[in-house]
């Protein structure tokens, strides 16, 4: 049998026949329905060589895990741009995080609107905050997209290093579909594209200008990461926006702009910059690839939409 320790995490010892065993040997308590350590897959790459897990439904325990999170009083900050008429998707997007957000845990909905007054009143669980933060818009959607890296560094210096312990940031014309928890936590973590989660190197829309910035040689890269969905530690997201941001503006004065706007950035940072977590397609996801058996959930879920309609409005 085994015996679970009441000790302090760090040294946490289990007594197995009257051998004391370091944590990692702990199977699980033995009260616990199940009775094995590691949750498994064999369908999916679970771990990448540089030793950072990749994480599908199936392969942690998220009772655990909240466990560990609330121990620490962890609050995590949400960041959405909602310019223009893109504040329409807000209610559904506020709702359902309610439902499928980091449960139990402190959020702070920080909302980036140049139309303060259409913010929605959605109800929220108490230690849940919704934070409007004013912000210009511009004529192109592209501009508003590559701002984001500038508005979202210039705010963790100012405000986010004081408030929250990690940035989640992500497309607010999205519904959370599925538990969205503390599993996705950790100090740099990036999501895997829906469109080439699967796909070889040279399938990557990498930017493949030599003169940009956001520039990556065909023989480099591991995966390619989705813009809508990226975070870690405030300080960790703080190093990636504003290397993103220098770089983006460095391709403006000589007249240049990413294939794919701030995900080109962002694809760069995280070939030279490893993230220490991958999130699988399940946390960023488009009904119109279907739905393929590896997912077993589909947790963030891109909406219907007309970009013609909305984009420049």
């Amino acid at each position: 049998k085994l015996y679970y320790s009441s000790s302090e995490p760090h040294t946490q010892l289990y007594q197995c026949s009257g051998r004391q065993l370091p944590p990692y040997f702990l199977l699980l308590q033995c009260d616990s329905k199940e009775n094995f350590l590691f949750h498994r897959r064999s369908d999916v790459l679970m771990m990448t060589p540089w030793f950072a897990p990749i994480v599908w439904e199936g392969t942690y325990n998220s009772e655990i895990l909240n466990e560990q999170f609330r121990r620490r009083n962890v609050t995590v900050g949400l960041t959405v741009f909602a310019i223009k008429k893109y504040t329409v998707f807000l209610n559904k997007f506020l709702e359902t995080a309610e439902t499928y957000f980091m449960v139990g845990h402190r959020v702070n909905y920080y909302i980036f609107t140049d139309r303060p007054e259409e913010v929605p009143k959605v109800p929220l669980k108490e230690g849940r905050n919704v934070v409007v933060l004013q912000v210009q818009n511009y004529p192109r959607w592209q501009e508003i997209s590559m701002r984001r890296m500038e508005l979202i560094n210039s705010f963790s210096q100012q405000r986010f290093i004081n408030e929250v312990s990690y940035l989640v940031c992500v497309d607010v014309d999205m519904r959370f579909n599925d538990q969205v928890g503390v599993e996705i936590l950790s100090n740099l973590f990036g999501t895997l594209h829906p469109h080439f989660y699967a796909a070889e190197r040279q399938s990557f829309t990498y930017e493949r200008r030599p003169a940009s910035q956001a520039y990556v040689p065909r023989d480099e890269g591991d995966f390619y990461y989705a813009g809508g969905f990226f975070g870690g530690t405030v300080m960790e997201v703080y190093k990636l926006t504003k290397k993103c941001h220098e770089a983006m503006m460095v391709d403006k004065a000589k007249g240049i702009e990413a294939i794919w706007q701030d995900e080109s950035y962002l694809n760069k940072y995280f070939v030279y910059y490893k993230p220490t977590k991958i999130l699988s397609p399940e946390y960023l996801w488009d009904d119109d690839l279907g739905r393929p058996e590896i997912l077993k959930k589909i947790r963030f879920l891109a909406l219907p939409k007309n970009h013609a309609a909305i984009r420049n409005k």
